[in-house]
């Protein structure tokens, strides 16, 4: 069973190559660019890795996501509309990667759990 520990985190980003390239100037990450996806990874080191997703509508500058490890994004979701949550988006796959799926708790934080591929 997974320990439901924060595996991966995201921040918000107007110019995505741009902000990362400050965080690999000041700290050293090791950056990422999926152009395809519009999306930039960053890895720190031995700790939680993350990634810089395009500032929108639903994500407004100043936002961070935390994602969860579970076993089963499905039942998971299940258990936060149980607890009062809300599905903010059902599980969805990312090819090569594994599934996840968002959510509102009951003050409207957004968090997303996710479920990696085995390697």
């Amino acid at each position: 069973m997974a320990s439901h520990k924060i595996i991966h985190v995201e921040l918000a980003a107007q110019d995505r190559k741009s902000l990362s390239q400050f965080y690999n100037n000041v700290f050293g990450w090791q950056l990422q660019h999926f152009d395809d996806m519009n999306y930039t990874t960053f890895d720190p080191g031995d700790c939680v890795q993350g990634g810089f997703n395009p500032v929108a509508e639903g994500n407004p500058a100043g936002t961070t996501t935390v994602y969860i490890e579970t076993d089963d994004v499905t039942a998971s979701l299940k258990e936060v509309e149980k607890a009062g949550g809300t599905i903010a988006m059902q599980e969805t796959e990312i090819p090569n990667t594994g599934k996840f799926g968002m959510f509102r708790d009951p003050q409207g934080n957004m968090v997303g759990l996710f479920r990696p591929y085995q390697v």
